[in-house]
């Protein structure tokens, strides 16, 4: 067997590198990384840059041009490979519930990164889906570091001033379903002293939402070794803690890691369109400057809040905080409205100082308030409060470690769903993926499409000179032996929702053809409409209320050109539908602000209205309160 072995591997070894990156186009990484297992005369063959180009390729992540773009800015195309491998799950359309508006974040790939950007709620310009300027705003961003590592940031913006917030980021299955942003402890120094301190005081200065008091109550089963300070079975973890200290420890988090965006840095996240090569290459000098100053700032860190060091200066990882730092900018911040009490033997005014002793001090005022409501009945025949279930939990979080960091966790949990759309827990810092089906011969018209209501499709008429944008996502379901396909709202471009998100804008039975005619014989350029297929469907109508909402009969058309057209057949009101390509349209659209860290990756306030109509640069985008049009 051994000289078999020996045999083949020597084969392997004459052949040209073109061709065994040919050949390797059949394997995955992981088997190209075993063959350094068999012979060690493999591994020179293995390290080929051609070979791991095509592994590069065979992910389809981005286009060949940008792969050779971004080798650039790593060691080797191995490297690459290992960064695309990581970040390719988290590439997709992201929502969550609330706010019923400008709920949708796309990860698509930036430069040498991927980028989290929010959809924001909109009315289509004078130029229609196609060349008007979609607006979004950034979320956060995962950088490959030169080892193809990653580099985790969150956006946001707080008082007039961008920040980046460095973090790591976690992705623990290639299937994961949501994004967490979480607080994670690191170090491994022991914190049991800290234990010792006073009880916590109840911090007045938040008051606690109904989904704080509901995550609460859902909390309670956790094991009593996990509640019980000083029981070592188990650590609490981030999930479950109770959702107002889960709240303060990313709020108290994020305004220490936050590093201000240099002028610098202020410039596009990911390149143009390749049609202008002299814009497109403009962007790439500033792209390269940007991931420069991007990984310095991850790199060195900084004892100051708004602005990063050189690197002559000490080295610190900016994602890792220890306590007392935290602490005394919460002293700070509170100082004037809310001063925090000394302890007995330390001061208020310590330049540098164990992060956990910050976090004790400044969290405990978060779990003084006692709701016996929130408590098990173990813990009530133990006469424990619920302040002090929650105190212990804390304690229990912060006993393993005296650092903690910022983290985006990538995880695959077990979600119901309805008609696509998953059934989401409103109390959690979290993304949830939506499956986007690749068109099939059998469901061709699965996917993200885009559209308004009147017609002619995409552009608005004289009388109505904004039209809202709808994005829709279509799938196929069986239902009592018949194929339905499904349009599911996923953002609506009003002021003010007038359907919740994920409700039917329209179902139509693929089965049941339509006989009814299309009322229209032109579109806006005066062509004359064909229609290719018609089904009969029912489209949305209010009747039940804003979260029941009743349906009315229509038919659906499929034209020729490939738009859809759903139409009432009561009121004739008809919504055009196109297919979307969301990476050329943000590649063409306009950045606007992010809103503050925390709310920016997940805005939990529940909210009919759309919370970025106070943007200046997005107003004459953005639609006032209206009726339905059908």
């Amino acid at each position: 067997m051994e000289p078999e072995h020996h045999d083949s591997s020597n084969m392997l070894l004459f052949l040209p590198d073109d061709v065994f990156a040919i050949v390797s186009r059949f394997m995955s990484p992981r088997d190209v990384c075993n063959l350094c297992l068999c012979c060690k005369s493999l591994n020179a063959l293995v390290a080929s840059e051609k070979l791991w180009l095509t592994q590069c390729d065979l992910l389809s992540t981005v286009p060949h041009k940008d792969l050779v773009e971004w080798r650039k800015g790593v060691a080797s195309y191995k490297a690459l490979c290992r960064f695309l491998m990581s970040v390719k799950p988290l590439i997709g359309i992201w929502v969550h519930q609330n706010p019923e508006l400008g709920n949708v974040v796309y990860v698509m790939p930036g430069f040498v990164s991927v980028v989290g950007c929010r959809i924001i709620p909109q009315e289509l310009g004078p130029l229609g889906i196609e060349e008007g300027p979609i607006l979004w705003a950034s979320v956060f961003e995962v950088v490959s570091d030169l080892d193809g590592s990653m580099m985790f940031f969150l956006h946001g913006r707080e008082k007039g001033v961008n920040y980046v917030y460095p973090g790591s980021v976690k992705v623990a299955d290639r299937s994961c379903n949501v994004l967490l942003l979480e607080v994670e402890p690191g170090g491994c120094r022991n914190v049991s002293a800290l234990l010792q301190s006073k009880s916590f005081v109840h911090h007045s200065g938040v008051e606690e939402s109904s989904s704080s008091r509901k995550v609460c109550r859902s909390n309670s089963d956790v094991s009593s070794s996990q509640r019980v300070v000083g029981n070592g079975e188990g650590m609490v973890s981030f999930g479950k803690l109770a959702f107002s200290d889960r709240r303060k420890l990313l709020e108290v988090t994020t305004s220490q890691v936050r590093q201000k965006v240099p002028d610098k840095m202020i410039g596009p996240l990911f390149p143009g369109l390749r049609d202008d090569e002299e814009n497109f290459q403009k962007d790439l000098v500033l792209l390269w400057k940007r991931r420069s100053l991007l990984s310095q700032m991850y790199k060195v860190g900084s004892g100051q809040n708004d602005e990063y060091k050189t690197s002559s200066q000490e080295a610190v990882d900016p994602t890792q905080l220890e306590l007392d730092d935290v602490r005394a900018s919460f002293d700070r911040s509170r100082s004037i409205s809310h001063p925090l009490p000394e302890e007995d033997g330390h001061t208020q005014c310590i330049k540098r100082k164990g992060f956990r002793g910050y976090v004790w001090n400044g969290i405990k005022q978060i779990l003084g308030r006692s709701n016996t409501m929130n408590a098990s009945p173990l813990v009530a025949k133990k006469h424990t409060s619920n302040g002090e279930i929650r105190q212990a939990r804390l304690q229990e979080f912060l006993r393993s470690s005296d650092t903690v960091r910022l983290m985006l966790k990538a995880s695959t949990v077990k979600l119901s769903s309805y008609r696509a759309w998953p059934n989401m827990h409103d109390s959690r810092f979290a993304l949830y993926k939506l499956p986007l089906r690749v068109p099939k011969d059998d469901q061709e018209y699965a996917g993200l499409w885009g559209g308004t209501f009147g017609w002619p499709p995409g552009k608005p008429s004289e009388d109505k000179p904004g039209k809202a944008l709808f994005f829709l996502l279509l799938s196929y379901e069986e239902f009592q032996g018949q194929q339905l396909l499904i349009a599911t709202k996923i953002l609506e471009g009003t002021h003010y929702v007038l359907h919740p998100n994920g409700s039917a804008m329209f179902t139509a039975n693929i089965n049941d053809p339509s006989s009814e005619p299309f009322p229209w014989d032109t579109d806006a350029d005066s062509v004359p409409v064909n229609i290719k297929q018609a089904f009969v469907g029912e489209g949305i109508a209010s009747g039940y209320g804003f979260r029941y909402p009743g349906s009315k009969p229509g038919s659906l058309f499929v034209l020729e050109n490939g738009i859809l057209a759903f139409i009432w057949k009561e009121s004739r009101a008809v919504l055009n539908l196109q297919r979307l390509n969301l990476q050329e349209l943000l590649k063409k659209g306009e950045r606007v602000p992010s809103l503050p860290p925390v709310t920016n990756f997940s805005y939990l306030t529940k909210s009919y209205s759309n919370v970025f109509a106070g943007f200046p640069s997005s107003s004459n985008f953005l639609s006032s309160p209206r009726n339905a049009q059908y």
